[in-house]
């Protein structure tokens, strides 16, 4: 069984055998792995008129749990988008009517973003199928050796400084 980062390795051998290409190998495959699970993710969001975006920051504002309600600072980190970026995405999520923003009566200088009861009753109506699409997803790789795989990943992750923030 092969697939096309084989191919790739391969050219790289008979190209440039002095080089040991391997990383390449578990690089592009993490890189392709992600744009085909996107791919696929996304088609299930779009489904629901969503994007992917859209529904991670309202399940991180649904596992917020109650008030459902977070920092758009908090927001970014969890998302890993420039402020900008997220100020943009509130933005559509609030014109959607899926969340709400306001000022923090505790520090002005914040703003808080809550899930409204539209944008709570959607990311509650299409997680259980959001889950078995990812479950669907991952079916070719047996129980064990997708928590092997988490394994890696997660090591691979906070060597690369994913580490999730101090909790305030």
């Amino acid at each position: 069984m092969s697939d096309n980062l084989d191919r790739v390795l391969s050219q790289w051998r008979a190209e440039r055998p002095d080089v040991d290409a391997r990383p390449m190998g578990v690089v592009g495959r993490i890189q392709r792995a992600s744009r085909l699970l996107d791919k696929e993710l996304g088609r299930h969001f779009a489904v629901h008129d969503l994007q992917l975006w859209e529904f991670d920051i309202l399940a991180t504002l649904l596992r917020s749990g109650p008030p459902y309600r977070l920092t758009a600072g908090a927001l970014g980190g969890a998302s890993m988008v420039t402020s900008g970026a997220m100020t943009n995405r509130i933005h559509r999520l609030v014109d959607k009517g899926l969340v709400h923003r306001e000022t923090d009566p505790s520090n002005l200088r914040s703003v808080l973003i809550s899930l409204t009861d539209s944008g709570r009753e959607l990311v509650g109506r299409i997680l259980g199928g959001h889950v078995d699409n990812e479950t669907r997803l991952l079916a070719p790789l047996t129980p064990e050796e997708q928590e092997h795989l988490a394994d890696l990943l997660r090591k691979l992750l906070m060597s690369l400084g994913d580490t999730p923030p101090a909790r305030t």
